[in-house]
């Protein structure tokens, strides 16, 4: 690893919390510390000449070879009891961080939080970062061990995306470019955890007016084949803007 702290904005950090959605489940992207029975979020630090979202946005392309993922910074995490010293010395111990790093890493640290949404099937094959072994999915019901206040970050941008699940739509960045209305139900069911009404779903999903009826059916199923939709791009950014005026 070439690590350079000089080149470094000392004090930050960036953690990005990327959701996907598969198998109607609400999933996250982890990765596995080298030599560790530990897990963390995708994250790293800010280069001094580099904008913060830029740094984000590099993070997720490198573990997911993406460049347009939907990102937004949630939350800012600086309790003192974050930082703790016996992280930098384990680091040190298994091998992940080199001898001449370990002032930079025993500072404190804030973070800046992100979250990411992405559709599950566009990430063939996520990738290890210089301190980790494996890159992979995790549904949020049934996660690993994480480092430091990496589980309080995850229930932050959960509880973030179910506050603005109120005010905007989702699904462009998480559903294949078509899908049924009982696939999008599912969706904001999860995300909100909770079990919505079929016929009441539909009447205001539809009354947003972001949808369009391709006319198509899905095929290859066992029961009636659902009419699919798409997002009406230019209807769903307008209303990204815009917001919606009611909630679920």
């Amino acid at each position: 690893m070439t690590f350079n702290p000089s080149e470094l904005q000392p004090g930050i950090s960036i953690d990005c919390v990327l959701f996907s959605f598969h198998n109607r489940m609400l999933k996250v992207l982890l990765l596995k510390l080298k030599n560790m029975d530990k897990w963390a979020l995708p994250g790293g630090f800010i280069t001094k000449d580099k904008d913060i979202d830029s740094e984000a946005r590099a993070v997720l392309e490198k573990r997911t070879g993406l460049n347009d993922i939907f990102l937004r910074q949630f939350y800012v995490f600086g309790d003192v009891s974050r930082n703790e010293r016996s992280h930098s010395e384990l680091l040190l111990e298994k091998g992940i961080i080199p001898r001449e790093a370990r002032s930079f890493f025993e500072q404190r640290f804030i973070t800046i939080g992100y979250y990411a949404l992405v559709e599950f099937e566009e990430v063939k094959q996520p990738k290890p970062d210089f301190a980790s072994e494996t890159c992979t999915w995790f549904s949020l019901e049934d996660l690993p061990e994480l480092i430091l206040d990496h589980e309080k970050i995850i229930t932050k941008a959960h509880e973030t995306l179910k506050l603005e699940l109120n005010y905007q739509p989702i699904g462009l960045n998480l559903l294949p470019e078509q899908f049924s209305i009982p696939e999008l139900q599912a969706l904001y069911e999860i995300i909100l955890g909770k079990k919505l009404d079929r016929r009441n779903f539909r009447r205001k999903i539809m009354g947003y007016d972001i949808l369009k009826d391709t006319r198509k059916k899905r095929k290859g199923v066992k029961h009636k084949s659902p009419l699919l939709y798409e997002f009406d791009k230019k209807k769903y950014q307008k209303a990204m803007e815009a917001g919606l005026n009611s909630g679920w």
